[in-house]
């Protein structure tokens, strides 16, 4: 299977996601040319990326764009700037997204792009001349019509900026659409940077009503806090649930009877450190965290965080999954067998695109919707989604990964199909 791919594809990220299309391909006996063009990205681009420091000196860093599909329409995914940012890791998540897409309705192809950067590291100055040239490397293959970026891990709305207006001094005139994720000022939706917390909490509130779970009485881990977990969070805090521990990359906190969320929220923004060292619950590890005894568990971190080794452990009865790849598939048998709810990534943390492409529309149309018709708009399609997944589940006596998968596989498939093969 990762004989033909380049070497520095073929990492776990990459290998999970593919074992994950193998399985949902073989229970819907997908065409075996089907099953080959669509385990493999349409294109992969590596770039040189070189930027000149404050001091002077130039470092050269590594930058990625990988499109999996567009069979169905433009491509569409995040950028992020992350010191292990590699193609397997890259080309997994844009195979993700293509499947996301398809599973919810837009018209999108899968897309993803990286530079293997610790943005931390870097000024503002030093921030915007690595992104504008990696934009400018990149610039052939994207555009509205072709390939949407967003924001992703280590990006935000300032670095889309920087993209659509390298993009749009090129092609001579102001092109909103280039990327999402903007400011508001230069096109920009509202909505947007709320949108994957909010999609996560409105499929968990689905998934409750499902299995008859009150959220007042519910109680709710995150781990990962920042723009999906830190707004799943907020967002659980305010229909009545329990946030009873949320963690970032130093560990966490944790109070049985709930955080004071809106208080953590200013005290994290204000401060900018460490979530353990702000004092308002008392410490935990990311580990124990996984293994708490609550009623949700939002893995909102980096993937393959539940594995074979700790999944035993998990003591949820939903599982939301708002990072991408959090659980690998022997874990999701263990999950399975304990009777764990699982929301897979590709439906639970589809927020962001679907409020991405209300984004892109606006733009295209140069006419923008009311912040409230954007949240019903989000649930309606989410909600939806989750039904459909959950229906095709039942029918199919397929758990509700693999649902998903076939679900939005199938959709891309027949959209080969109609197309054909040129030339």
């Amino acid at each position: 299977m990762t004989h033909a791919l380049p070497q520095e594809m073929d990492n776990h990220t990459f290998r999970l996601a593919v074992a994950q299309f193998d399985r949902a391909a073989e229970l819907m006996r997908l065409d075996p040319n089907l099953r080959q063009r669509l385990k493999l990205p349409h294109r992969s681009l590596v770039v040189s990326v070189p930027v000149r420091m404050d001091d002077g000196r130039v470092e050269v860093f590594t930058g990625y764009r990988v499109i999996h599909d567009s069979s169905r329409g433009p491509s569409k995914g995040g950028i992020r700037y992350h010191p292990e940012v590699n193609l397997g890791e890259v080309a997994a998540l844009a195979m993700w997204m293509t499947w996301k897409c398809a599973l919810t309705g837009l018209p999108y192809g899968g897309a993803k792009g990286g530079v293997r950067v610790n943005p931390k590291q870097l000024s503002r100055a030093e921030l915007e001349r690595l992104t504008r040239r990696y934009a400018a490397e990149i610039l052939p293959f994207i555009g509205p019509d072709k390939d949407v970026p967003a924001p992703d891990v280590g990006t935000d709305a300032q670095v889309m900026a920087w993209i659509m207006d390298t993009y749009s001094t090129q092609v001579g005139f102001a092109s909103p659409g280039v990327v999402t994720g903007k400011p508001l000022s230069i096109g920009g939706s509202l909505g947007r940077e709320d949108a994957t917390g909010r999609g996560v909490v409105d499929v968990t509130l689905e998934a409750m009503k499902h299995l008859r779970l009150d959220p007042k009485k519910a109680s709710v881990a995150v781990q990962g806090f920042g723009n999906v977990g830190a707004h799943a969070a907020r967002i659980m805090d305010e229909v009545g649930a329990r946030v009873v521990a949320v963690s970032d990359v130093s560990g966490g906190l944790y109070n049985k009877h709930g955080l004071d969320i809106p208080k953590l929220l200013a005290a994290a923004k204000d401060k900018d450190q460490p979530l353990r060292e702000l004092k308002l619950g008392d410490g935990i590890t990311n580990q124990e965290l996984l293994q708490l005894d609550c009623t949700v568990l939002v893995p909102a971190a980096l993937s393959e965080q539940i594995t074979a080794k700790n999944a035993a452990k998990v003591r949820c009865k939903i599982l939301a999954e708002g990072a991408n790849g959090p659980t690998t598939l022997e874990a999701d048998e263990i999950l399975i067998d304990k009777g764990v709810f699982i929301i897979p990534d590709i439906l639970a943390n589809s927020g962001g695109v679907i409020v991405s492409y209300f984004e892109w529309v606006q733009d295209v149309q140069r006419f923008f919707w009311k912040e409230q018709d954007i949240r019903e708009r989000l649930q309606e399609i989410i909600t939806t989604a989750f039904h459909r997944t959950l229906e095709f589940s039942k029918k199919q006596r397929a758990t509700m990964r693999m649902a998903a998968l076939m679900n939005g596989i199938d959709q891309v498939a027949k959209a080969h199909l109609a197309r054909g093969l040129y030339p």
